[in-house]
């Protein structure tokens, strides 16, 4: 299985952000859509991403001023990336080495999708269930 085939399942929408835009619109972006992380996009180009650990990070940091702040000085760069053809262990795999927890995936120097490490862990436990009933089904015929 692939980074495409969860990109398939999931839909190629993406929540993002400008480098512009500042912390405190940030934090009711990710309250709002209940979720982790979001591509830093400056154009088409994929500048950073920006977590809620590196809300904590920078809220500990430089304190209630930061909210003001816009995300470019921030965002966590160079993002890390994959390939639509990137396979599902080879994400996982990468996200634990380095520690991250979302992707944006690229294609031709854009980027059209961003899984977390939620996406691929749903997609091998539905394969790894799916190959098990095939095989209960297997053995009771």
């Amino acid at each position: 299985m692939t980074i495409a085939a969860i990109l398939r399942e999931k839909g190629d929408e993406v929540v993002h952000v400008s480098p512009q835009t500042n912390l405190r619109e940030l934090i009711d972006i990710l309250t709002e859509k209940r979720i982790g992380a979001v591509p830093v996009l400056d154009g088409d180009s994929v500048a950073g991403i920006m977590s809620e650990r590196d809300v904590i990070q920078v809220l500990r940091r430089l304190g209630p001023a930061a909210l003001d702040r816009p995300v470019r000085e921030m965002m966590t760069t160079p993002p890390i990336t994959v390939e639509p053809e990137t396979s599902l262990l080879a994400g996982l795999s990468l996200m634990t080495r380095r520690r991250i927890r979302h992707l944006p995936v690229m294609q031709d120097g854009r980027m059209i999708g961003f899984v977390s490490i939620g996406d691929l862990v749903k997609a091998r436990i539905d394969r790894i269930e799916s190959e098990a009933e095939a095989m209960r089904a297997y053995i009771a015929s």
